[in-house]
């Protein structure tokens, strides 16, 4: 069924609507924050930046983004190959790691806990935390033309969050907070030497928290990386039982 024509052209539409989901509640939530900082007087460039700084919505808007690619890849050229080009699958592969992370850390981690971009949209938070990370990890499993990558493409997949933290933690103590005028501004509290809360205190806390969620990004883009591989060899054993008939 998974290669069935009609499969495919239903999975391209769950893309499309998934990925114009996602846009919706990233803007949902942006019109929202700065609604709050105007209403604070707050500085209206800086809080936009902020939103932006976070993983969770650099990795939607990429989600969206690599989701529509997919749909309109194979509207243009499913029928002329068989598995998904090269440099969309390594594409879609760290886009999945990075959604199916952000819903654990969240869900984990941060859930009910009030983040520095002002009041949350209910149902733009759990499409960005819960809905679109389900839909990336039922893609790895139920999407057509999944091509088998190299194991060397987990270290492509760790480049983004390691920039992503080094220049959230330069970034971090350069910034004021607009909601409290802290000398300093992190999205998330693990992030955040200054947090009375970590164990250990300062930067050792964050260390702690960033060497174990690289463990985990590290274990869930292999087991997506197996995944595509583990499908692609079922795909080859498919194509040969029906050619030796």
């Amino acid at each position: 069924m998974l290669r069935s024509p009609a499969w495919a052209h239903f999975w391209a539409v769950v893309r499309i609507l998934t990925a114009v989901a996602g846009v919706a509640a990233i803007i949902a939530q942006l019109v929202r924050t700065v609604s709050n900082a105007e209403a604070a007087d707050q500085p209206v460039g800086t809080v936009v930046v902020n939103f932006l700084s976070f993983f969770t919505i650099q990795s939607n808007v990429a989600a969206a983004v690599t989701l529509t690619i997919g749909a309109l890849l194979f509207w243009t050229q499913g029928r002329r190959t068989d598995v998904e080009p090269r440099w969309f699958a390594i594409l879609l592969v760290c886009v999945t790691t990075y959604m199916v992370i952000t819903g654990i850390v969240y869900n984990l981690l941060l859930r009910g806990i009030q983040l520095p971009q002002g009041e949350t949209v209910a149902w733009s938070n759990e499409v960005m935390h819960v809905v679109i990370p389900i839909v990336l990890l039922l893609d790895l499993f139920l999407a057509h033309r999944r091509r088998a990558l190299p194991w060397r493409a987990v270290w492509i997949i760790v480049i983004y969050p390691i920039v992503w933290v080094i220049y959230t933690l330069v970034r971090g103590p350069l910034v004021t907070s607009p909601g409290n005028g802290e000398p300093y501004w992190y999205p998330y509290p693990f992030l955040n030497p200054n947090n009375p809360a970590l164990q250990p205190p300062g930067y050792a806390g964050v260390a702690v928290y960033v060497v174990v969620i690289a463990v985990g990004i590290i274990v869930v883009g292999a087991l997506a990386v197996a995944v595509g591989r583990w499908r692609a060899s079922q795909a080859r054993g498919s194509e040969a039982d029906h050619t030796a008939q």
